[in-house]
């Protein structure tokens, strides 16, 4: 496959591994564009249509910005109910109304098992991106929510949830990243990512290994939703996970010491609409919590960006 050519304007793209491609436009305004579809997590159809809204957009916020509008991608099986998709469809709309933001068209085709997602266009002020690339040592590493969401829904799947954990992890992965991202802004911050599939310890390699920096978690402090714990220490095994286990825990990028295997599996355990991972320098500390506070974020200070590479995983 030939190399493409890459104009000046296109500021982060295929050469530059971000959560969003950014396309410069003017002087204060880029363009941020990303997808994101998958098959439902939950059995109900208006959730369902809600979580694959707010995971589409986490990338957009993830780069610091605001969303625009959306466009759904659907596959549908033929026999399906149609009123069910509607009810996705629904879930979306409302989401995406919740940012702010409009869905203005779309696609579905016709396949035996049902996806959903949205192609979600942004805007970010390019002096203001938060990236990857950016952490530094010294910063400290905070995240905006729990995690657990792929033990849990996996959980759910096998019929051994209950209905208040399933509420709670719902809650969590329908809540937008647009507070935690305003707030990054507002706190002049620059490098951040959002917690999805390749799980806390993986995202954080991204991150480290873009910013050629190293990155200790304290697994104590790393928040968990609830029944997440209980789950993980039954030796749930699932593909996501496994995958992530196989990729990142190698003690190359990713090395656990002396942490538990509950915890080892919620390191590296797949999110579905998972919180930002924020770095933040300690000149702009007071700046960010400030901000969370007006904002309504709660984020919790997990670990340290340090002099190094990789991600070490401590008690």
């Amino acid at each position: 496959m030939r190399a493409q050519k890459t104009p000046a304007e296109l500021l982060v793209g295929l050469d530059v591994a971000d959560d969003a491609a950014v396309y410069l436009v003017g002087p204060d305004t880029a363009i941020v564009e990303t997808l994101d579809f998958f098959p439902p997590i939950v059995d109900d159809a208006y959730a369902s249509g809600a979580i694959g809204a707010a995971n589409a957009m986490s990338d957009v916020y993830a780069m610091g910005g605001e969303v625009l509008f959306a466009l759904n991608i659907a596959a549908w099986p033929e026999d399906a109910p149609l009123t069910q998709l509607e009810r996705v469809f629904q879930g979306a709309i409302d989401k995406i109304a919740e940012a702010g933001a409009v869905i203005a068209g779309g696609h579905t085709v016709i396949d035996r098992e049902p996806k959903y997602g949205l192609a979600v266009t942004g805007r970010v002020h390019p002096e203001r991106m938060l990236l990857k690339s950016r952490l530094r040592a010294g910063d400290a590493l905070w995240l905006t929510k729990p995690i657990g969401t792929g033990v849990l829904t996996t959980a759910h799947k096998n019929g051994k949830l209950d209905a208040a954990d399933l509420a709670s992890a719902i809650a969590s992965m329908v809540t937008l990243n647009r507070a935690a991202a305003q707030a990054a802004v507002d706190a002049e911050l620059h490098a951040a990512t959002d917690v999805t599939g390749f799980g806390l310890a993986g995202h954080a390699h991204e991150m480290a290994e873009q910013s050629a920096v190293g990155v200790r978690i304290r697994a104590s402090l790393v928040p968990l939703l609830p029944g997440a714990r209980g789950h993980a220490d039954t030796g749930i095994s699932f593909g996501g996970l496994e995958r992530n286990r196989s990729h990142f825990d190698d003690r190359a990028k990713v090395r656990f010491d002396d942490v538990d295997d509950a915890l080892r599996t919620l390191i590296l355990d797949p999110q579905t609409s998972g919180g930002l991972l924020v770095g933040v320098p300690s000149a702009h500390a007071e700046a960010w919590r400030r901000a969370c506070s007006a904002r309504g974020v709660r984020p919790i200070q997990i670990g340290e960006v340090i002099e190094g590479s990789g991600v070490i995983v401590v008690p």
